[in-house]
């Protein structure tokens, strides 16, 4: 919701693919390479003929679709077998990019910051970025894979006081939240003690999956380990459509089950 949002006031136009199809995630690397490496091309091929840009806003797509890419254009038995597999050849150049990159890429820090009608205001603000965004570096080549700083620059033209912290790139437990919901709450209980320790307001995400083990499973972890988090946990991209003007609801900000009220005040945004 809140990438359409601010996708749609920055006038830019993302474009659907008919028909896409789940990229596999992780069970299926972990279950059948061919597969692994078949499902993201069946996309990559939509785009393709397209003639766009794949553009997603999910850590855990965007990495199976650069590997797909990696995986085809540097070993020709991999692409043979996709090929096979699917009927039809790819050649693992359709362009993948995070929406952030476009963002900070495309539109740029200065005509970003120029739309903005809100600001931050000082909020506290730790950037989570994950272990899938960045790693492994020669394929995905999302920023810095120790240190990322691109979601931290945006905080900081949005008004905000980004907060540097130890555990950016950390896994919260990725897809194990509901097969291994105990690794979860180990990891990301990991995660929120060093986020409390660190003294910010709130976190910010550009990843699904990372949101839902960070923001849904606080009670789960508060149970298990006696803690007490009540942290909000919001996208990059609510936090930007703050800024923008944009009404907390129409970016899905209700939809958090811990509630971002203290930054919907922080910003006076009014519904």
């Amino acid at each position: 919701m809140s990438v359409k949002e601010v996708a749609k006031a920055l006038d830019i136009e993302l474009i659907e693919p008919k028909g896409w199809t789940c990229c596999g995630s992780t069970p299926a690397h972990h279950t059948n390479k061919t597969l692994s490496i078949a499902l993201p091309a069946v996309n990559l091929l939509k785009a393709q003929k397209m003639g766009l840009d794949m553009i997603v806003f999910c850590a855990a797509c965007y990495n199976r679709m650069k590997v797909t890419n990696y995986e085809i254009q540097n070993d020709p038995k991999v692409r043979k077998e996709v090929s096979d597999t699917l009927g039809e050849d790819y050649d693992g150049k359709v362009n993948v990019r995070h929406f952030v990159e476009i963002l900070v890429n495309d539109i740029g820090l200065k005509k970003l910051k120029d739309s903005f009608t809100h600001s931050l205001d000082g909020l506290k603000v730790v950037n989570y970025y994950g272990c899938l965004l960045v790693r492994p570096r020669e394929v995905t080549n999302f920023d810095d894979p120790e240190n990322p700083t691109i979601m931290d620059k945006l905080v900081s033209i949005m008004g905000g006081e980004s907060i540097d912290w130890p555990n950016k790139v950390e896994c919260c437990g990725g897809g194990f939240s509901l097969s291994r919901t105990d690794i979860v709450i180990e990891l990301s209980n990991s995660i929120l003690s060093m986020v409390k320790s660190s003294g910010a307001q709130c976190m910010s995400v550009a990843c699904p999956m990372c949101q839902i083990n960070l923001d849904m499973r606080q009670s789960d972890i508060n149970k298990a380990k006696g803690t007490e988090y009540s942290f909000p946990v919001v996208y990059i991209t609510q936090l930007i459509g703050l800024c923008l003007g944009i009404s907390s609801k129409k970016l899905g900000m209700d939809k958090c089950v811990i509630t971002p009220k203290s930054i919907i005040d922080k910003v006076k945004i009014e519904d």
